[in-house]
C-alpha cells in the first residue's frame, strides 16, 4: 500500500515527484512506474466514490490517461500523491454527476478490495462489510480513505473539501457505528 506524503519518507515523495516530471516529459516508463506505485491509493479513492469495482477500475485507468495528458500542470512544490488523488476525485465527481450512481457497496464490489490490503480473513471481511454497510456514504468514504489509502485525516479533509473537525467527528462517529454493528447492538 502506498503511503501518503506525510507518512512516506521524503525520498519516496521525491521519487514520485521525479516520476511525474518524467511523465510530463513524455516518458511512458515513468507513467508505468507511477501506476505501479500509486494504483492502490487511486483505486481505493475511486471505489470509495463510485462503489462499483468495475467503474473504479475504469476510472483508475482514466486517472492515468489524465495524468499523461496533464502532467505538465503538476508543480513539484505540491504533494505528488495529493495531486494524483485530486485528479481522481475530480474524475469521480464528474462521473457521479453524469451517471447519478449512488448505490451501496455490493458484495461483488467489496470482494474487489484486495484482501491483502486489509489483512483480514474471509469471516473478518464479512463482518467488516456489514459494519461498513451501517455507515452513511460520507462516513464510509472517510473510513475507507483512512484505512485503504493510509491518508491522514487532514489530507482527507483537504481532498473532500471538508473542515478537519467534520472529518474527525464523522470518522469517530463511523467507528462507533461500526463497533455497535460488530457487537450486535442496534441502538445507535
Amino acid at each position: 500500500m502506498l503511503m501518503t506524503s506525510e507518512y512516506a519518507p521524503a525520498e519516496e515523495r521525491h521519487r514520485l515527484q521525479r516520476m511525474l516530471l518524467r511523465v510530463a516529459e513524455g516518458d511512458r516508463e515513468a507513467l508505468a512506474e507511477l501506476y505501479r506505485h500509486t494504483r492502490a491509493a487511486v483505486y481505493g479513492l475511486a471505489l470509495s466514490y463510485l462503489k462499483n469495482a468495475h467503474d473504479a477500475q475504469d476510472l483508475t485507468q482514466d486517472v492515468y490517461v489524465q495524468v499523461w495528458d496533464c502532467a505538465q500542470q503538476y508543480r513539484p512544490t505540491g504533494s505528488p500523491i495529493g495531486w494524483l488523488l485530486t485528479v481522481c476525485r475530480s474524475l469521480c465527481l464528474m462521473r457521479l454527476r453524469r451517471e447519478k450512481n449512488n448505490a451501496a457497496l455490493s458484495e461483488e464490489e467489496w470482494d474487489a478490495i484486495p484482501a491483502q490490503a486489509c489483512g483480514l480473513d474471509a469471516d473478518e471481511r464479512i463482518l467488516l462489510q456489514q459494519a461498513l454497510g451501517s455507515l452513511a456514504e460520507e462516513e464510509r468514504r472517510i473510513v475507507l480513505l483512512h484505512a485503504v489509502t493510509g491518508m491522514k485525516h487532514r489530507e482527507i479533509a483537504a481532498l473532500l473539501e471538508l473542515p478537519l473537525p467534520t472529518v474527525l467527528s464523522k470518522y469517530h462517529r463511523a467507528l462507533k457505528k461500526m463497533r455497535s454493528t460488530l457487537e450486535g447492538d442496534d441502538a445507535r
